[in-house]
């Protein structure tokens, strides 16, 4: 084996980020922060930060998350999930663009975290304030004609595109996956999981053709026992997510 010669090659720092999805009334909102030191101090960003020398990318995402929102978000990874720490975690993407920081070359690893009824957050760490936003406010364009003071203002380093990912693989994976149960508590009735479908495709959905679907799909859903008013109006049935993780039949979304 030829000797190895760390100095040949440039250092640079590792970062996690973290889109933080949750379903809040009718709208998918993201957890975002405003920056409280430079660069892009006074922006709002993705709750994140830098990789400790001994934590693995994980433990890095999950610390950054207390650290910064006082949120803490369940790895799947993890023996004993914490009580009310259900929430779903997992690798997004790799960012490495070398102008992506002005600091220095930062590479970042992003997750995905997705979750029901999240509470509000509080700001910590090098964070100013923090909220929950409609991510169409966040990733929304510019309109023609507004003046230049109420135009969105822009995600702080690369986070719309992080973000816009992030709700990509969201939006995609409850195409064919049973990833939609993971913003509902643990009995939920088919109407709930339909407003999960609507905020996260942004579209209306025939709540009989939904019912038909979700109810026919093997394994995606099983009866809790139980019904609910807390919808209003006549007792609706509780169910459970199943123990399918593939769905078969898929939910297509519809062509909008």
């Amino acid at each position: 084996m030829s000797p190895y010669d760390p100095s040949a090659f440039p250092p640079f720092a590792v970062t996690v980020d973290l889109v933080v999805l949750t379903v809040r009334g009718p709208a998918l909102c993201a957890l975002v922060v405003r920056r409280g030191e430079a660069p892009f101090q006074g922006r709002w960003a993705l709750p994140g930060g830098f990789v400790r020398d001994d934590e693995d990318l994980s433990a890095a995402a999950a610390r950054e998350l207390v650290e910064e929102t006082g949120l803490c978000v369940h790895d799947p990874a993890a023996p004993q999930p914490a009580p009310g720490n259900g929430a779903h975690l997992e690798q997004l993407a790799t960012y490495g663009d070398p102008g992506r920081d002005p600091r220095m070359r930062v590479v970042s690893v992003a997750h995905l975290a997705l979750s029901p009824d999240l509470p509000a957050p509080r700001a910590g760490g090098d964070a100013n304030s923090a909220r929950w936003a409609p991510v169409e406010e966040l990733l929304g364009r510019e309109e023609p004609g507004a003046p230049e003071g109420e135009q969105p203002e822009p995600l702080a380093f690369d986070h719309a595109r992080i973000l816009a990912d992030g709700v990509e693989r969201a939006r995609s994976k409850i195409e064919y996956s049973s990833l939609a149960t993971a913003f509902c508590p643990t009995e939920f009735t088919v109407g709930e999981l339909r407003r999960v479908y609507e905020a996260v495709w942004g579209v209306a959905l025939d709540p009989r053709n939904f019912h038909r679907k979700v109810t026919g799909t093997p394994g995606f859903l099983v009866p809790a026992g139980g019904t609910t008013t807390r919808q209003g109006g006549r007792p609706a049935q509780l169910f459970r997510a199943g123990g399918a993780t593939l769905l078969n039949p898929p939910m297509l979304r519809p062509e909008v």
